[in-house]
Formats: structure tokens, sequence, C-alpha cells
């Protein structure tokens, strides 16, 4: 018995073995040659899927991780000059969150470690305290709390927006404007491909903006469209719509039947007494208009990540479903809500002390974008945006050749990055937009070294 025992014991030790082992390859790589060869052999195949037709429409990749590779391979090329290079181009903020904003973080994470606080899945569309503080304290009553969807940022709300509109409806942008408006109608298929003589895509109705516009588009002049994008202030051009641009556009989108996405990311900018912050300051608009915004600019959450959409409940589609309705279930199918720590983020920037460290940090960005302002303009461009906004539009004279050129002479001979006009559609051809997002030093140094290198060009 004892050594039948023995040999039961050792039997089941190792089938024990042998289905533990069993057990663990599940969950790790295999590294058989037979396993190495069917990789071999699968990843050589092309998968049964048919590749979405809209992707291959879009020309290149999106302009600003276009601009990052460019300037890791100058970096890479020139390993002496890497510690150099200024970046006056993508809007990344700089300067640390501040003290009264960041505890509304820092109480949002204690608050899930503690079993009395603890929170786990929210209100898909925010916290109904956020949600009442930015109706309240930045709309002053203009719109009701439900009818504020709090996000992930403007950037996301954007494309879930174009998945409520579907494909088929046409879209009209500013041109030049903020590259997703664009590039979100190409991916949910409503354009036909690019015109390479245009470079302009099929069924979009670009509005142009130049200076002798304002850089606000005359939209009675052009064919009706179904959405229509506004940006203000205005990225790049810097451009913020007066009252009666706000006006006329609301009025004509009312007549023409066109819903408005108005842009408000870079509100806090504005400065000029009477300049509207938001498109629900004028009458009428909560009939047409869709409002984006984000407090990425606001308080330095760009890696935060925290942004809203307001869609009255008024605003209906033409079969006499409300939009909001509609957006309501693309935000519950699609997005859990954003982090419960962000939005703790979100109501301390909506304190009065919050509010009162965005304009700090506002001001901070502006003093920079007066600085590149004067800076060029004593080098002899013509530049506009930098007073409402934290973008310099700077027109280039025809000698720098296009935007891209002028983008690359500036990394080469300056080390400062810049954004060629031409990113941002055919509009911007001509044009090159630089970013107040730096810190202070590195504005007066890249200030220095236009100074140094390109006066003569601009001569």
């Amino acid at each position: 018995n004892t050594s039948s025992d023995k040999i039961i014991m050792k039997f089941t030790a190792t089938a024990l073995i042998v289905a533990t082992a069993s057990l663990a390859s599940a969950f790790t790589p295999q590294s058989s040659q037979h396993h190495h060869a069917h990789l071999q052999s699968s990843t050589s195949l092309n998968a049964g899927v048919e590749r979405n037709p809209n992707f291959a429409k879009l020309v290149g990749g999106y302009l600003f991780p276009e601009i990052g590779r460019r300037r890791t391979a100058y970096a890479e090329e020139n390993p002496e000059l890497a510690d150099r290079v200024i970046s006056l181009g993508i809007g990344d903020t700089t300067q640390p969150i501040p003290s009264h904003i960041l505890d509304g973080l820092v109480t949002g994470a204690s608050k899930l470690g503690n079993k009395d606080t603890y929170s786990g899945y929210g209100d898909g569309n925010g916290m109904l305290a956020l949600r009442e503080k930015i109706a309240t304290k930045l709309y002053n009553g203009a719109i009701d709390a439900d009818e504020v969807f709090v996000s992930d940022g403007a950037k996301c709300d954007i494309m879930r927006l174009q998945q409520l509109f579907g494909k088929n409806v046409v879209s009209a942008v500013q041109d030049p404007s903020y590259p997703v408006y664009v590039d979100t109608s190409v991916m949910m298929g409503q354009t036909g491909n690019i015109n390479p003589d245009t470079s302009q895509f099929e069924n979009v109705v670009y509005m142009p903006c130049t200076p002798e516009n304002g850089f606000f588009p005359d939209y009675a002049s052009l064919p009706r469209a179904d959405i229509v994008y506004i940006c203000s202030p205005n990225n790049p051009t810097g451009a913020a719509a007066t009252r009666e641009q706000l006006e006329d556009i609301v009025a004509l989108c009312k007549e023409r039947g066109s819903i408005l996405v108005f842009d408000a990311a870079y509100a806090p900018f504005i400065r000029t007494p009477g300049i509207p912050k938001s498109v629900f300051e004028i009458e009428g608009a909560k009939d047409v208009a869709i409002e984006v915004n984000s407090f990425s600019k606001y308080a330095g959450f760009t890696g935060v990540r925290l942004g809203w959409t307001v869609v009255p409940k008024g605003l209906t589609f033409s079969d006499g479903t409300p939009v909001h309705n509609d957006y309501n279930r693309v935000m519950a199918t699609a997005f859990n809500g954003a982090s419960n720590i962000v939005q703790y983020g979100g109501m301390a920037c909506l304190d009065d002390e919050g509010l009162a460290e965005i304009d700090t940090l506002i001001d901070y960005y502006l003093e920079n974008a007066a600085i590149l302002r004067e800076t060029m303009e004593s080098l002899g461009f013509t530049v506009f945006g930098g007073t409402d906004a934290p973008y310099v539009f700077v027109q280039l004279p025809e000698s720098m050749g296009g935007s891209w050129d002028a983008f690359q002479m500036f990394l080469e001979k300056t080390q400062v990055v810049t954004i060629p006009g031409a990113g941002f559609g055919p509009g911007g051809e001509g044009f090159l937009r630089l970013s107040a997002f730096a810190p202070r030093d590195s504005i007066i140094e890249a200030c220095s070294r236009f100074k140094e290198v390109l006066a003569p060009v601009a001569a």
C-alpha cells in the first residue's frame, strides 16, 4: 500500500505540474518554433477586412504630429543644436497649474482613497455641481445645467458631434481653420477626394478668412451648409469675432436652417470690451448653435483633459427631433464620463479663487503674445492676432516662399519651431502661426534670435 500511495502521489504531483504549466502557457507567449513559424506566416498575410476608404482620402499625417516629427528629425541631424530648439508651435500650455485649482485635483484624488468618499462611475454627462457651475459662472444662467455635457476635451467632442451628424451632411469651415473640423468630416465620409489644384476636399464649403474680411467669413456669399464651424478667438488667425459678426451669422444660420458649431476654447483670452465670449450672448443663438469649450487653455489642463459642450434643448433637426436627445445618446453610448478627479479640479477652476488664478495665467500668455507681436512688427512683418488670443499670425513676404519653406528656414536659422499656415488649410498659405504658450524666457530668447537673424529677410 505504501508503494502504491507513493506512485499515486508522484502521479498527482506530475499531473499538477503539467496542468500548471499548461495554465501558465495560456497567459504567456509561446516560444516554440511552430509558433514562430505561424507568426511569420500570419503576419505576411493581409486581414480580410476592407480599409475604410475615407482614411485613404486624408493627405499626410495630422498637422501637429508632423511638426513634432520634423522637429525630432532636425534635432537628430543637428545634435549640437538640439538643446537650442524653442517651440512656438503647438498650443500647449507650459505654466504649472495654480495652487487653488491644484488643490481641487488633489481633493478629488484623495476622495478615492477613503471608503466614505470613494466614487466609481458617475453621471456620464458630468457631475451636476460642475455643470451648474459652468452654467452660472461662465454663461450667467443663459443656459441650463442639463444642457451642459462635460467631457475630456473640445477636440474629442468635435468628433462626437460628427458622429451625431453622420455622413450625409455638408460642413462649412473657416479657411484657414483648426484642422480637426475638416479631418473629422473626411473620416465620417462627408467629403469627396481632395482637389490637388486647390488642396480642398470636395463637398466641403471653404469660407475664406483673409485680412481683407477681418478673418471672418462671408457665409451669405457662399453655398448653404448643414453644419457651420466657427472658432472665436480663432485658431490660427487670432481674430475674435465681433458682436455684429456673430449676430449676422446666427441670423443667417437660422434663415438657412444650418446648425452653427461654435468653438470657444480661447474665450478667456478676450480682453477687448464688447467682444462676445460665448455665442449664447447672441439673441436667438440657442435656436441654431452648439458650443464646445475646454479647460485646457483656461487652467493649463492640456494634459489633465476636461471640456464641455452645450447643446440647447430647443435646437432640433429637420424632423423636429431634439439634437440634445441624440447627443445624449452619443455620450451615453461612447463615453463613461470625465475623470472624477479632474471634475473636482474643474469645480475649483470656477471658484472665485480659481477664476482669479485663471486670469493671472491668461495675462501671462497675453504678455507673451504682445512681445511676439511687437518683435515681428519691428522686423517689418504684417502681424495679426495676439491681442484677444494666444496666437500671432504673421504674414510672410513672397521672398520667403511658401509657409512650409518659412517654417524650415525659421527652424534652421533660429532653432525656433513655428506652425506653417498651410497646415490649417489652403487659406493659411503665406502665413506662420506663433504660439504664446512658451515660458517667458523662451519667448524673449526666440525674439532675440529673430531680431538677429531675420531683419535682412524681412527687409
